[in-house]
């Protein structure tokens, strides 16, 4: 799920609002040792199932944190660069995604892409795969298996994560057979449990965990950490929040491990000492219902079940000892997967052919639904995974290479798609094409042009920006795709703004008119060299002059849209050479 910048102002909306009905008091939350705490539990957060370490196998315990010791040794866990309310922000955790090849995550306006967790079961879905695969390309995969994407001891620590999804896999899908018989919460049970059946298939209530968001948090590093501002509950690490971007009712498992600072590396020890991490959930935007911490020691696990995630809110409470976490989700991929983003390629690149002869390239349909998906895709491509990908610079190639064939085939795949942008773009200035055609080839042609000139301007920005130079070479995020004008391997210019001004007088040509051109939200010029002032009887959409010295006629600024709403004061209105 996309983060909108509406639901940023609705939920900082609701804020406001619960802050302002409690009018500087706290709304009462309840720990262990206070009375009604297992009560609470069981009549408000039924959903919460908290899993002791002892109730896990102490082989897995050891693999699984040394495991998380060796991905941050190697440098894999780092802070992301998020966009949140239209500006850049570095998260205080530092995290990696780990999960099926090709797998994606996003959150904060940010593609994490995973490091593929190495087991027999992704083994066994890559020989299924092949089967649907022409000869040449199983071969190549072959070919390309022999080449490890990551060293031993990365591979090793993947596994150990891989292990843990599957007892979490087994283990919550055990408890959701078993929720039509028991109610409410329950701490489970010590030991591990007689082996389960697979849930490596089937319907999402039998968690098929696909990815896990690692996490890393030190307090001790982690700058000017926020009070809880509802319950006085203390400092957070991480603020109130639903998860994002899950399968709905998908179940959620997190494995906590804390160690002392000094002790990371070799990654086995707790200091009794220090505070504990704790666990902090209310009922969301509910200023009634108390809310609950619940203490997290080492090795604990924790399960958001059935709609928990939805209905509820949690944060996390900061510990005095340095804390890793393992989020374990069921991440709805319907757009998220790299086989799909191969598919939506090979759909749009379905309209374009190529005489072999002749070397010459067409287009099949010039149908503006045929035109716009296939510049919508041309957009997903480059805004969605290619441009989200280099923000994070060499992050990924560092230690794994999995993702390096794959982002040059769709890049590859992108080169294609800004060819058939040039190609749309001849048709509609082609004059001995018919008016009509022309004019719904320009329509379906320049929404998109003005969102990726958009999107390009903004993610060039973010790239410059302050806090991205303040990032290790390594780290600092990349401008790609970009090349300079006059590339001779290029079709078109990355700056768009002569072509989409080519397209937007084309139209006034054909006859759109200012109120079309507005309805595109398009930033129109004036070609001639005078001005028009507007009294506010005049209706400026009704206005056809032509020039001399501008024969494809008048343009009008973006304050004509303004002007229409009633925005702007019509003695301000006018259009300047």
């Amino acid at each position: 799920m996309k983060r909108s910048d509406s639901s940023e102002r609705e939920k900082k909306r609701k804020r406001q609002k619960l802050l302002q009905e409690l009018g500087g008091q706290r709304i009462p939350f309840l720990s262990p040792a206070d009375p009604g705490f297992q009560q609470l539990w069981e009549s408000s957060y039924p959903g919460l199932v908290l899993r002791r370490a002892d109730g896990l196998p102490p082989d897995l315990h050891s693999r699984v944190q040394a495991a998380l010791c060796s991905l941050r040794g190697r440098g894999c866990l780092l802070r992301d660069l998020v966009r949140v309310r239209g500006r850049d922000v570095f998260t205080s955790v530092s995290r990696a995604l780990l999960g099926l090849p090709g797998y994606t995550y996003r959150y904060l306006n940010t593609r994490l892409f995973t490091i593929p967790w190495h087991s027999e079961e992704t083994e066994e879905r890559k020989e299924g795969e092949q089967e649907d695969k022409s000869q040449g390309e199983a071969r190549e995969e072959v070919e390309d298996k022999g080449k490890a994407c990551c060293d031993q001891e990365l591979r090793a620590a993947c596994k150990a994560l891989w292990e843990l999804n599957h007892f979490f896999c087994k283990d919550v899908y055990r408890r959701e057979e078993a929720s039509d018989h028991e109610q409410g919460p329950k701490e489970a049970e010590a030991g591990g449990g007689s082996p389960q059946p697979q849930c490596s298939k089937g319907s999402p209530a039998m968690a098929q965990f696909n990815v896990t968001l690692l996490n890393y948090m030190d307090p001790a590093t982690m700058d000017q950490l926020k009070e809880e501002p509802y319950y006085g509950m203390g400092k957070m690490a991480v603020g109130w929040h639903h998860d994002e971007n899950l399968v709905s009712f998908s179940s959620v498992a997190v494995y906590n491990y804390s160690c002392q600072d000094d002790k990371v590396e070799g990654g086995s020890s707790e200091d009794a000492g220090r505070a504990p991490w704790r666990l902090g959930l209310k009922v969301a935007w509910d200023i009634n219902t108390p809310g609950l911490a619940v203490p997290l020691q080492s090795g604990d696990c924790y399960y958001l079940r059935d709609d928990l995630n939805r209905t509820h809110q949690h944060c996390v409470l900061a510990g005095e000892a340095p804390r890793f976490s393992s989020t374990h989700r069921v991440a709805e991929c319907s757009s998220g997967t790299l086989e799909y983003i191969r598919r939506r390629c090979k759909e749009a690149l379905e309209n374009m052919s190529t005489n072999q002869d002749a070397g010459a390239r067409s287009l099949h349909s010039l149908s503006p639904s045929a035109l716009q998906l296939s510049e919508e895709i041309h957009n997903e491509v480059e805004f969605e995974w290619l441009r989200q990908y280099w923000f994070q610079g060499r992050r990924y190639s560092r230690f794994c290479s999995w993702w390096n064939k794959p982002m040059e085939e769709l890049e590859e795949s992108w080169r294609e798609m800004e060819s058939m942008t040039q190609l749309t773009l001849a048709v509609a200035e082609d004059d001995s094409c018919e008016e009509q055609r022309r004019k719904e080839v320009a329509e379906a042609l320049l929404p998109a042009l003005t969102e990726r000139q958009q999107h390009r301007l903004t993610w060039k920005e973010r790239c410059e920006s302050r806090l991205a130079q303040t990032l290790p070479p390594e780290e600092a995020p990349i401008n790609r795709p970009y090349w300079c004008d006059g590339d001779p391997s290029m079709p078109l210019p990355f700056d768009l703004t002569d072509i989409i001004s080519r397209v937007e007088s084309l139209l006034w040509n054909l006859g759109a008119g200012a109120d079309s051109l507005c309805s595109r939200g398009s930033a129109i010029c004036p070609p001639a060299p005078w001005r028009l002032s507007v009294s506010p009887l005049f209706l400026l959409s009704n206005v056809n002059l032509r020039s001399p010295s501008c024969p494809g006629g008048v343009r009008i600024f973006q304050n004509v849209a303004l002007f229409h709403a009633g925005l702007l004061p019509a003695h301000s209105m006018h259009v300047v050479a």
